[in-house]
């Protein structure tokens, strides 16, 4: 039976309401509060890092990060100073004097921000106590086996702490992200400090957790018993810290329309507002340049190809296209089984056609490993020696060439490379032979076995034969510039590759088809994933501007993988012209993800707070925008737009004559200037469970 007390911080009895009164803004403070400020984790420690620039800017000398202590994040990313406002560094020498380490600083990211950190070692001598307070409060109990846990409650009651302290009462926003910062917040309402909170939630613990155990997830979400659930999976204190917070929070919002439907069954509250994530965008002075880093990226992608596929290389790189799918080894959250299964169709679809095209599929997912493959490092040995041997060859060849033309003579060709150069030549050819299959992984993996990726692969039968159109390739690391491998860092990969696919099941935003538009490479995503609802909300033609959102909100899972299967087919159908056009159109949608952009929306939060009307301010719901379709012929081949150009090796005139790069740039940006919703959740659709069908 569910304990009652889950619910008791839902409404805590005698906590204030906001008053309605002026505020003065010079007197105003904004501390963000996160676990992962300074403290590299997950997705939200990109959220904040690229947010501080803007916030900063915005708030100035008024602006702080709260976070924890970890000394080795510190030495490389804080750069010391003392507190600029008085009324912080006194509450910084209270805590001081009562045996708690803080440390102040500048965080040296992009707008270096001030930061305040907590040393949670240094206060756990407090814990049972806090713990005793917190249940008190709130009547959740906390196992002593949680380090998490425990130690979000160290951090809550420190911030909680630091807030009390300031005697003078400045004005106070404190926004809270995750349910590790939360207890923070509610220990603040708990106590009445007049302080103004908001709480952000980037995804509900629990809908993560059913997520991974692959259940239906979003055609059941007003059927579970969300109590029994989160006991089943021995995280039911964590969820009434995370269903606390939001409850008590003034504002409480969300990253996207999908995640606000999910909180509103799995933590019982609408999100005031939508706040989708951004990105810094830095534009370059060229059109042009980012065209100009994907040939050079390509190019070194290639070289690693040629090493990988040695003695087996009978496809040409000219006509290889590079897809990849990248982020956490959660295998049907990130949608790598749907993806694994429309490949295998894909490979099905180029050799029936006889298509001349090969497509390289890179899985860029961390997984336990016990260092490098060894086919896959002779390889590169193999290509580089390779290299070196037809160096040699050609220097002798230009030097023999060089002092025949200065004699005035023709050399003669047969005779100008001698027998011991044709040997080395035919040495080198024979280390080319290979007698097994080009690897599938670049690592040896410690469980392959077992592993989900290696197994689905040896269900499809994707072996990297000869005669496949569709290459894999796993790499269960992290990319680095470093690696004896791919020497290259995950941007330069990224600008390398023709299309990024991520059709997730399970993705409250989603960095990584963000972050291959911001750099003006086409993506695949679905409309369960936030970025991809966005997209569809505020760009009228997303497949035009090389967004392909797969539908696995209102399909089944075999209809989504034939949709996600066309959209490769009709990728690998696209001529070199039509995907130059198409990188152009998808690189200006990166001015959507511009923290500049979408940070009006977290502008008019805190201005909403800061007048004391923020209800009204959040009920105002402007008229969005849309980008409009191209004028111009869309680049992406497909059966149901006939108008869209063939494939084809010589360019059509006419084609040039409809597409005009200047025009439709300037057209693009004209559209971004249009008013931009506040994403506030529309009422009327928060009840429609049976749309769900994926």
């Amino acid at each position: 039976m569910p304990l009652a007390r889950s619910l008791s911080m839902t409404s805590l009895n005698g906590l204030p309401q906001w008053e309605d009164e002026d505020l003065p803004v010079e007197d105003l403070l904004l501390f963000e509060v996160s676990w992962e400020v300074t403290n590299k984790v997950g997705g939200i420690y990109t959220v904040i890092q690229t947010k501080a620039k803007i916030t900063a800017d915005e708030w100035g000398e008024n602006y702080f990060l709260i976070g924890p202590y970890f000394e080795h994040n510190v030495k490389t990313q804080v750069e010391a100073c003392e507190p600029p406002n008085p009324a912080v560094k006194k509450a910084m020498d209270t805590m001081k004097s009562q045996g708690c380490q803080v440390f102040f600083g500048r965080w040296l990211i992009e707008g270096s921000p001030y930061v305040l950190l907590f040393d949670i070692g240094s206060a756990a001598w407090n814990l049972d106590r806090w713990k005793g307070e917190f249940w008190d409060v709130s009547n959740i109990g906390i196992p002593f086996h949680d380090r998490e846990a425990n130690d979000a409650v160290i951090f809550g009651s420190l911030t909680a702490w630091f807030l009390k302290e300031f005697d003078d009462k400045p004005n106070i926003i404190a926004h809270f992200h995750e349910w590790q910062a939360g207890v923070g917040l509610i220990l603040s309402r708990s106590q009445k400090l007049p302080v103004a909170t908001i709480f952000t939630t980037h995804a509900t613990l629990l809908g993560r957790y059913l997520c991974a155990a692959s259940i239906d997830f979003y055609n059941n979400l007003d059927q579970f018993d969300i109590d029994k659930e989160a006991g089943e999976r021995q995280i039911y204190h964590r969820y009434c810290m995370e269903r606390a917070s939001v409850h008590c929070a003034h504002v409480f919002t969300t990253v996207s329309q999908i995640t606000a439907i999910e909180a509103e069954h799995m933590l019982k509250r609408n999100p005031d507002v939508v706040t989708p994530n951004g990105l810094n965008i830095k534009k370059f002075s060229a059109m042009h340049e980012f065209q100009n880093l994907h040939s050079m990226y390509k190019a070194r992608i290639q070289e690693f190809i040629r090493g990988h596929f040695y003695g087996h290389l009978d496809f040409s790189l000219e006509k290889t296209l590079f897809f990849f799918i990248a982020g956490r080894y959660e295998f049907s959250n990130k949608g790598a089984d749907m993806f694994l299964e429309a490949l295998s169709r894909l490979n099905f679809l180029l050799r029936v056609h006889k298509s001349d095209v090969t497509v390289v599929v890179f899985f860029i997912m961390p997984a336990k490993t016990n260092n490098f493959n060894v086919e896959t490092l002779k390889g590169q040995a193999v290509r580089k020696q390779l290299w070196d041997t037809a160096q040699s060859v050609k220097e002798k060849f230009g030097k023999k060439l060089y002092n025949a033309l200065l004699k005035g003579e023709i050399p003669d060709l047969n005779k100008i490379l001698d027998r011991d150069d044709i040997t080395i030549m035919k040495r080198a050819i024979f280390s080319t032979q290979r007698h097994c299959l080009p690897p599938v992984t670049t690592h040896n993996m410690i469980d392959d076995g077992n592993d989900p990726i290696l197994n689905t692969i040896r269900r499809i039968g994707l072996f990297n034969n000869r005669t496949d159109r569709v290459k894999v390739i796993l790499h269960p690391e992290f990319l680095s510039s470093t690696s004896p491998l791919l020497p290259l860092d995950y941007e330069e990969f990224v600008r390398g590759c023709h299309l990024g696919v991520f059709p997730s099941y399970y993705e409250p935003w989603g960095y990584t088809p963000a972050e291959c538009t911001v750099m003006g490479i086409p993506s695949v995503t679905t409309n369960l994933s936030g970025f991809g609802c966005f997209m569809q909300e505020h760009v009228a033609d997303p497949a035009a501007y090389g967004i392909y959102i797969v539908d696995r909100r209102f399909r089944s899972p075999d209809e989504s993988c034939n949709q996600l299967t066309q959209f490769l087919y009709g990728f690998c159908q696209q001529s070199r012209r039509q995907r130059i056009i198409q990188r152009n159109r998808t690189e200006r949608l990166s001015d959507l993800l511009d923290w500049r952009y979408l940070g009006r929306v977290c502008e008019t939060i805190n201005r909403g707070i800061k007048s004391s009307r923020h209800s009204v301010c959040l009920q105002h719901h402007t008229e969005g925008f849309r980008y409009p379709r191209p004028s111009s012929v869309p680049p992406s081949p497909s059966v149901s737009q006939h108008s869209s150009p063939h494939h084809s090796e010589g360019e059509d005139e006419d084609e040039d004559e409809r597409y005009d790069e200047d025009e439709e740039a300037e057209r693009d940006r004209q559209n971004i200037k249009s008013p931009f919703s506040l994403g506030v959740l529309p009422q009327g659709k928060t009840k429609q469970h049976g749309e769900y069908r994926n």
